[in-house]
């Protein structure tokens, strides 16, 4: 797995360890604790302002990294949750229902990974089911009904691919979520705040408007998975990363996103609260910037026609 370089691991790890012990008396060391978090400050911009892809993947990871939850809880009042599909069962790998984001009235749906070991058990890792698609597309149908704007959160690893999953539907359920997500005569503006894997991620983010945080990461398959089809060997997934172009800077550059969402030097992770704030900001704005252009199924559709185009020199 690649790494940072060593030449910055070791002074990151020794001057966070430095600093939370001077923290034990801070009126004490005052002075010391600030020279320290500065110094601090200026490594981690040196070296977050030069990672590679394949390290974005591995921040877009980071076991710390805030999750849907934590968003739905810092930018988002008065949420009321639905459940189930009305065919089989209910998803908890998907999380919807409606609130408000400040005085705006909107269906807010996202995908779930889960902190501890049995929260992502339940959550199925963020790997939604059929189930969870078809809920999903109730709660945007709802919203159309209602004629407010739909937000979605994107993070996940993909689709769940289990038999039971399969048996129940599961690339149906996908087809007909973008299929009736291109129709929707409400406005849909989508974050990416992870990983966000393929049909898996797809089947929610059928938006007019798409950004994605700086670290996360949006692809057709994991650089793992692209790396043992291509290469036969899982383990040149930085090579397959590079190759994916999987970052928000690459996806951004081919047209494929709206917009790139700042992050704190070293990742959301060091400060959720600031980074709610940032993405509350940015999806107001988008949402006033949809609802501005109008005619929102003519223009998602436009979108994404232009996506993939290439010019030929002649």
């Amino acid at each position: 797995m690649e790494k940072l370089s060593p030449e910055f691991e070791k002074p990151l790890l020794k001057l966070e360890k430095r600093i939370k012990t001077l923290e034990l008396e801070p009126e004490k060391n005052r002075k010391q604790i600030v020279a320290l978090k500065e110094k601090l400050r200026k490594i981690r911009k040196k070296i977050f302002t030069r990672l590679t892809p394949y390290q974005r993947v591995q921040l877009a990871r980071h076991p710390l990294r805030p999750i849907y939850s934590d968003y739905l809880k810092l930018i988002f009042s008065d949420f009321t949750e639905f459940h189930g599909d009305r065919y089989f069962a209910d998803d908890e790998a998907v999380i919807c229902g409606f609130g408000k984001i400040d005085e705006i009235k909107c269906a807010v749906i996202g995908q779930e990974k889960g902190k501890t070991t049995s929260e992502k058990l339940r959550r199925n890792f963020g790997m939604s089911h059929p189930e969870g698609y078809r809920k999903a597309l109730r709660i945007m149908k709802l919203a159309e009904k209602f004629r407010i704007p739909v937000i979605t959160f994107v993070d996940t690893p993909g689709a769940y691919p289990g038999i039971g999953a399969e048996e129940r539907g599961q690339a149906a359920a996908i087809a007909n979520n973008l299929r009736e997500m291109m129709t929707l005569e409400v406005p849909i503006v989508t974050s990416v705040i992870g990983e966000g894997g393929s049909g898996g991620a797809l089947a929610i983010a059928v938006s007019n408007y798409i950004m994605m945080l700086a670290n996360a990461i949006y692809s057709v398959i994991s650089p793992e998975g692209c790396a043992s089809i291509l290469f036969r060997d899982a383990s040149r997934a930085s090579e397959a990363a590079a190759a994916l172009k999987l970052t928000s800077y690459d996806l951004l550059r081919l047209g494929v996103i709206d917009e790139i969402v700042s992050e704190p030097f070293g990742g959301a992770h060091l400060a959720p609260k600031r980074q709610a704030e940032i993405l509350k900001k940015n999806i107001k704005k988008a949402i006033a910037e949809v609802e501005e252009k109008g005619n929102y199924s003519r223009n998602r559709y436009e979108k994404f026609r232009k996506m993939g185009k290439i010019k030929i020199a002649k």
